[in-house]
């Protein structure tokens, strides 16, 4: 029986009706003569408040609110790669094709092609017994990415039919499954999730493998795991959007989530126009064949906003219990907050700090710990992990406002994104003295193991050069140049160096916009080689000047731009140029190795 209840308020995105009996909280609406989406938010007895995900302008109270029964849930099935959707994962494209480039209300959209015919490979058979997580057949979704269906959770039981056709749409029945209960289920390869419940798994596993992201500063000083949460800071034109680009392009991931969460729409139109025209530089394939996009840009509807958050890592978790690794990019979390306040302010609830409700810092934790590396659900659990890339844009680059604040508290590593380096020119714009990572420990082995047995030691040396560069900085500030010896001297030189040759890296360069973390660890290695030996040549009383107007250090501010198949090579003969330049300034070659 269809319950109808009837609008009594309108405030903005927020919508006030009664009648609704049986209504629960984060129910799917249906709202007004258009039928525009919303979600109940608030209960208090006969009356609900909805929040609605379209623009309420035009609406007037008497007209009729439509309860459907459902959370507000997102549809997860093969289809889902290479679309753009909007915060409430309406198809953009289809949208676009039946209704213009403007979206008007209440247009609808299936979420995923339903009429399209998918090659599927069944892997169980009559008779096999089955439970929620198990795969019961795959498609190849994209040429890259093999779609895997699962049991829904919540179902177990016997297989007592089998469709043996080799294409399917994914609504037609797959397999049929018979319950303890002896209830029979018919399983097809889409289902529909709540968004803000997570998806559940098996249990939690220790982060042990590195995301590596091909940036180097990233990569060497301030990592983060498969499974991490980290956060990008920054104030405007510090560089966020540009990073989150970078990750998403070439982060060791086999699928992205890309989220626009507010974001302006100039920015957002170069997220679509260039992510279809980008190279996996994994398969050579187009990048979209593994990626997801979720536009929902500034002038769009507040309450689309908040939402777009969850549907993103929903369809990551789908994508985690296949057994993929994810990567997603939310950019950016502080209009997503920024919604929450807007929304909490029409409910008239108690604000907190700087108008921003109080349950802020929950809401942000809920959100990060949907990240993680996890055994799933099955019979035969699979390994599946989410990492989550937020970026923060607090106003004025304040990192003292309540999003910074409560994101660091749950984030792993903090890429804060520095204004003055930015105007430098200085890009990706990390500041290395307040960045961080807590992921070291964790995966020490690896790098130990995988990368280079002392790749932690090469990173605490760079960094506590840094740390002294920024010390004798403030020291010539004071006093001038002229107070430093020739040893604090070669220091500023040698950080110079790291920062200039190592940390700065060019997004739009053809070779250095990805450089492997092998390479990376070699062009340390080499700066800190030449360190050595400088300073060894300080105690001679050779001068700076001579030492770092050595004709190897052109070639050191160079390794940058050695092409993937021949740096290891170029790189050893640098490393003998040293040795060989050095050694005819009378230094020895063999300096504390």
């Amino acid at each position: 029986m269809e319950r109808i209840g009837k609008i009594t308020e309108i405030s903005g995105p927020v919508v006030k009706a009664v009648g609704l009996h049986g209504a629960k909280m984060y129910e799917a609406v249906r709202v007004g003569e258009e039928e525009l989406i919303g979600e109940i938010i608030l209960v208090r007895g006969n009356e609900v408040t909805i929040q609605v995900y379209e623009r309420t302008e035009g609406l007037r109270p008497g007209e009729k609110v439509i309860g459907t029964g459902e959370m507000l849930s997102a549809t997860l099935g093969p289809g889902l790669i290479g679309m753009i959707y909007d915060g409430i994962q309406r198809p953009l494209p289809e949208i676009a094709k039946a209704v213009g480039d403007f979206i008007s209300r209440g247009v609808e959209a299936t979420p995923l092609p339903m009429d399209k015919k998918w090659k599927m490979k069944k892997l169980v058979k009559v008779g096999d017994r089955v439970e929620e997580g198990d795969i019961i057949a795959v498609t190849q979704e994209t040429k890259t990415i093999e779609h895997r269906i699962m049991v829904p959770p919540g179902i177990r039981g016997k297989i007592v039919e089998v469709n043996e056709e080799d294409k399917l749409t994914v609504k037609d029945t797959i397999v049929k499954i018979k319950t303890p209960e002896g209830k029979v289920v018919e399983i097809c390869a889409v289902h529909k999730w709540p968004v803000r419940r997570p998806r559940r798994f098996k249990r939690r596993l220790p982060p042990t493998t590195p995301l590596i992201t091909g940036q180097r500063i990233i990569d060497v000083f301030f990592f983060i795991a498969k499974g991490g949460v980290a956060a990008i800071p920054g104030g405007f034109g510090t560089g966020k959007t540009v990073m989150q680009h970078q990750l998403a392009q070439w982060a060791d991931a086999d699928i992205i989530v890309y989220i626009g969460c507010g974001e302006r729409g100039n920015e957002m139109t170069e997220v679509l126009e260039r992510f279809p025209e980008l190279k996996d530089p994994r398969t050579g394939r187009p990048l979209m064949e593994r990626t997801i996009l979720i536009a929902n840009t500034s002038n769009m509807p507040v309450a689309a906003r908040e939402a777009s958050i969850y549907t993103g890592i929903t369809i990551a978790e789908y994508y985690r219990d296949m057994g993929y690794d994810v990567a997603l990019m939310a950019d950016s979390t502080s209009r997503w907050a920024e919604a929450l306040r807007e929304i909490s302010s029409r409910l008239e609830e108690m604000p907190g700090e700087e108008g921003y409700p109080a349950y802020l810092a929950a809401k942000i934790a809920e959100f990060y710990e949907r990240a993680g590396v996890v055994e799933t659900l099955g019979s035969k659990p699979r390994v599946g992990s989410i990492s989550v890339v937020g970026a923060v844009s607090p106003q004025g680059g304040d990192f003292s406002e309540p999003v910074t604040q409560n994101t660091l508290r749950v984030v792993k590593v903090f890429w804060a994104l520095d204004t003055e380096l930015a105007y430098r020119r200085h890009f990706p714009a990390i500041n290395w003295m307040r960045s961080y990572t807590l992921y070291t420990e964790a995966l020490k082995k690896y790098f130990e193991e995988k990368v280079d047995r002392n790749f932690l030691e090469y990173r605490k040396k760079a960094l506590s050069l840094l740390a002294k560069e920024a010390e004798l900085l403030e020291i010539v500030r004071v006093v001038g140049p002229d107070a430093l010896s020739p040893r604090e001297k070669e220091i500023l030189e040698i950080a110079r160096m790291i920062r200039e040759d190592f940390l700065m890296q060019s997004a739009f360069h053809e070779i250095d916009t990805y450089c492997p973390i092998k390479k990376s660890v070699l062009m340390l290695k080499t700066i800190l080689h030449f360190h050595k030996h400088a300073m060894e040549a300080v105690k001679k009383g050779i001068g700076v000047d001579k030492i770092f107007s050595l004709p190897v250090t052109v070639k050191i501010s160079r390794m940058k731009e050695l092409p993937y198949d021949v740096y290891e090579k170029e790189i050893a003969l640098i490393n003998e140029e040293i040795d060989k330049e050095f050694s005819e300034m009378g230094v020895p070659t063999c300096i504390g190795e």
